[in-house]
């Protein structure tokens, strides 16, 4: 759903101009002046925040994002040490990266915060994009949507909000009652809103809504502004006092790594070592799952890819390589590459189709079929991932879980017992274990790899099967027996994959003839609709589990982390309400 950008045109003093809506993005009286009058003191920032925790401030029209550059200064400035700043901004036309570069480049001050927005502006892919500041103790859920669409999915609840449309008579449909209505819907208690108009009908829909709404003076030529309060007593959310986090594989690891980012620090139980089941292979694909359905299972997937991408280049060593092409496995696979590499899933050059003769060159030998090229996808280590993300004391192998009035009581093997308001499972093939209603089935894969020092590593391919390059050498397989749970390196299972190579790769294949195979078998854990768990635990409040990975784990679990964190502590989530009922564990008990 990527959308062309909006035509812009500059003003003499050098501001851009929507042709669309006829206005330009902020007032020729000093644009950050305007934000910081209208927005910052409107919503009585920083006094607002003073003693919290977490805060939350959504936004209606993000434009060139100036209101939140100008926000996250003020925040680095006097936010308090400990607090998370959490921003969700809706913007239905996104401009360029340029064309915001060019507005913003008129205030140095901002030199920085802008630099970090700009270096990681999104695709102008329609849905939800995640941006991550850490250095500055926030983050970004930005909505490339309508408004009304964009807030009747949001599961956030904002304590100031700026409305910062383009004005009323120029572009109504952000400011239709629906729309404010929905921003009262998603106002924490105490919520304050502020914006540059004071139209009649504004303020009559805000009223409406629930908001006590008040005229205030106004910033260069414009007279009055409005400020509103929504009714309450703004407070933290009722974040958990201790959080436990039980298995240290790619799910685990990427739940503590989210909740640090939201300064919680969890406890984290883990029954061997970091990547001790099936996360511990030294190499492994992030790579999209294929759904040519092209609805919202593929939209999560697509999300799922993306944020992947953004997370895993942050750990240094963690990147192999880059690059993965999707061979044809079956008749119906190239049609079926073509429909969703022509589809807006995905940014502008995120999949390209190639034909035999340009699957050939990627692959440096010859192909009989088509592939899907994927030129961002990653080889990871997943050892240096969980070597970064794991805490450096885990607290051991959890014997017991047991429901208690204060929350959830964890023995450990040692006998050792706390008690925690809110535990996450991640553990793995062994959920069931405290958990057993737990829909998961086992799947044993054992992967294989070998030393090539004499050739440079190949590069990275699937086809079902899968090829992972290393240093000096690369992996491939992985096998998949239902129902399995032996974690026994086999010769069959050797030969299985050496099969699986010769029909996608047959020179490489016959190349390997002779040279010694070290393997590591490990069992996965799937689901019956192959989408993962990922939310609270039906009829037990506090508990939360993250599982079901199946063979794409390092793919789901950097953004189904931040989802799980999130709901832990009462965060807003990355994922959009109806892409996170998808992975909702209670989705099994309600069919």
């Amino acid at each position: 759903m990527t959308a062309d950008p909006p035509p812009i045109e500059w003003t003499e003093d050098g501001r851009p101009r929507s042709v669309l809506y006829g206005d330009a993005y902020f007032g020729a009286d000093d644009g950050l002046s305007e934000s910081r009058a209208v927005f910052l003191e409107g919503c009585d920032l920083p006094g607002a925040w003073a003693g919290r925790r977490s805060f939350t401030v959504g936004e209606l029209g993000f434009g060139t994002g100036l209101n939140m550059l100008a926000l996250l200064d003020l925040w680095r400035q006097e936010g308090p040490a400990e607090g998370h700043l959490h921003l969700f901004s809706v913007e239905a036309h996104l401009m360029t990266r340029e064309d915001a570069a060019r507005a913003l480049a008129a205030w140095p001050e901002l030199s920085e915060i802008a630099s970090a927005l700009l270096s990681r502006w999104p695709a102008r892919r329609r849905d939800f994009h995640r941006i991550a500041f850490p250095e500055f103790r926030a983050c970004l859920d930005l909505a490339l949507l309508e408004a009304g669409e964009a807030l009747s999915v949001w599961n956030g609840r904002a304590d100031a909000w700026f409305l910062d449309g383009f004005a009323p008579a120029l572009n109504p449909e952000i400011w239709r009652d629906e729309v404010l209505q929905g921003v009262a819907a998603r106002s924490a208690p105490g919520a304050r809103a502020a914006t540059f108009t004071v139209a009649g009908q504004v303020r009559r829909s805000l009223s409406a809504a629930g908001f006590e709404v008040r005229r205030a003076p106004g910033h260069g030529r414009k007279r009055e502004r409005l400020e509103a309060i929504f009714p309450g007593k703004g407070r933290d959310p009722a974040g958990p006092d201790g959080v436990a986090v039980v298995g240290a594989g790619i799910a685990g690891a990427s739940v503590v790594r989210a909740l640090r980012r939201l300064g919680v620090e969890p406890v984290h139980f883990e029954a061997e070592a970091p990547g001790a089941g099936a996360s511990g292979n030294p190499a492994g694909l992030v790579t999209p799952r294929l759904d040519a359905g092209l609805g919202p299972i593929a939209r999560l997937a697509a999300q799922a890819y993306l944020r992947a991408l953004d997370v895993y280049p942050e750990v240094p060593g963690a990147v192999l390589a880059r690059g993965v092409l999707q061979l044809a496995a079956t008749d119906r696979d190239p049609s079926r590459f073509a429909r969703i590499a022509g589809s807006d899933l995905f940014p502008e050059g995120t999949l390209r189709l190639l034909d035999p003769a340009g699957a050939s060159a990627h692959l440096g030998e010859p192909a009989d079929r088509a592939g899907l090229d994927q030129p961002d996808a990653l080889s990871l280590d997943p050892r240096q991932v969980l070597e970064a993300w794991c805490a450096v004391a885990l607290a051991g192998r959890v014997q017991t879980l047991e429901r208690t009035e204060g929350g959830w009581r964890l023995t450990t093997e040692a006998g050792e017992t706390s008690v925690f308001r809110t535990v996450i499972l991640a553990s793995g093939a062994g959920l069931d274990r405290l958990w057993p209603e737990a829909p998961i089935l086992p799947v044993r894969g054992q992967a294989s790899w070998v030393s090539t020092p004499d050739r440079e590593a190949p590069r990275a391919a699937g086809w079902g099967g899968y090829l992972a390059p290393l240093a000096g050498g690369f992996l491939f397989g992985a096998t998949f027996r239902r129902g399995e749970t032996s974690t026994e390196v086999t010769e069959a299972d050797h030969q299985a994959n050496l099969e699986a190579l010769a029909r996608a790769r047959p020179a490489l294949a016959a190349d390997l003839s002779g040279r010694a195979l070290e393997g590591r078998a490990r069992v996965r854990a799937t689901t019956r609709d192959h989408l993962p768990l990922a939310g609270a635990v039906p009829g037990a409040p506090g508990l939360f589990v993250l599982g079901g990975l199946g063979s794409r784990g390092l793919t789901w679990a950097p953004l189904l982390g931040e989802h799980l964190a999130a709901l832990a502590t009462r965060a807003p989530s990355p994922l959009p309400e109806d892409l996170a009922g998808l992975v909702a564990p209670g989705r099994y008990s309600a069919g």
